[in-house]
């Protein structure tokens, strides 16, 4: 089952931004992954403005690989330094429908 992670990220200290965007897509791809979007475009549509820098939307083939990329170890500096210079805010959903009513996705 496709699994997505959301990141939600507030730069605090672009120190780290330079190495993790160079370098991290490759371990996302190495565990299966890949980004759908890494984008400081962010618009507020409805509701109160979140103070994000920047979304990444990333897709997985399911949730092990997502366990399998978050604990390699080649990721560690990377999420020690993105921890340093931001508030970061990272989500796992799956590809259901809560309400199961959209009949191209699973009822979750």
């Amino acid at each position: 089952m496709t699994v997505y992670v959301i990141a939600d990220i507030k730069v605090n200290d672009a120190g780290w931004v330079p190495a993790y965007a160079a370098s991290v897509h490759d371990l996302v791809h190495k565990h299966g992954g890949k980004y759908l979007s890494r984008s400081g475009n962010v618009k507020t549509l409805e509701g109160r403005p979140l103070e994000t820098s920047l979304i990444a939307l990333m897709a997985f083939p399911s949730a092990e690989a997502v366990k399998a990329f978050t604990s390699d170890p080649q990721y560690a500096p990377y999420v020690t330094a993105r921890q340093k210079g931001s508030e970061s805010r990272f989500q796992l959903i799956d590809d259901t429908d809560l309400a199961g009513t959209i009949p191209y996705l699973a009822k979750g």
